[in-house]
């Protein structure tokens, strides 16, 4: 059975974070399929805030380690959906 698997990072602070996660993007770029990333941006300010959704193709094991290092970089929350097809 294969796995789908879509990633949701909330960035609490964009400016702070930024740097490790581009990098741990990068890193693991062969195994993002497609990616989405959003803030909320005004005529006065642009938020702090990110949302990236992630979709990944490639192993269960690769996908867990993925997970896990983006869960180390502070000031990110994980959350995941799972479809087996």
């Amino acid at each position: 059975m294969k796995e789908i698997r879509i990633i949701g990072l909330l960035i609490t602070d964009r400016i702070k974070e930024a740097g490790l996660t581009q990098r741990l993007l990068s890193e693991y770029a062969h195994l993002i399929k497609s990616r989405l990333g959003f803030h909320e941006v005004s005529e006065d300010v642009c938020s702090r805030i990110g949302v990236i959704l992630i979709q990944l193709s490639g192993t269960t094991a690769e996908f867990d380690i993925f997970e896990s290092k983006l869960k180390d970089i502070g000031g990110i929350e994980v959350q995941h959906m799972i479809f087996q097809i």
